[in-house]
């Protein structure tokens, strides 16, 4: 009986002051380590950002061909993205 009446308060203790601590700063870092990329991700993200950069020279080549062969196509363009405008309504 002498052991129970022993380790009473230090569990007690435990439980009331180490085990919260333990178990809020394991989250905490787990939570941290969760937010930075990866370099897999940041890899990705490379990528990503290369082929918007290629999709861009893209479009611009395509347009000064259009202004070139059509050169009023932007006209077009916009007369029709109003007419839709006015069907929706």
């Amino acid at each position: 009986m002498e052991i129970w009446k022993f380790l009473f308060v230090p569990t007690i203790l435990f439980l009331v002051i180490v085990a919260p601590l333990w178990i809020t700063m394991h989250y905490r870092s787990v939570n941290r380590s969760s937010r930075s990329l990866s370099s897999e991700d940041r890899g990705s993200i490379e990528h990503m950002l290369e082929t918007v950069d290629k999709l861009t020279d893209r479009i611009g080549t395509l347009e000064s061909i259009l202004d070139v062969d059509h050169p009023e196509w932007r006209q077009q363009v916009n007369r029709q993205d109003q007419g839709k405008g006015k069907e929706s309504l």
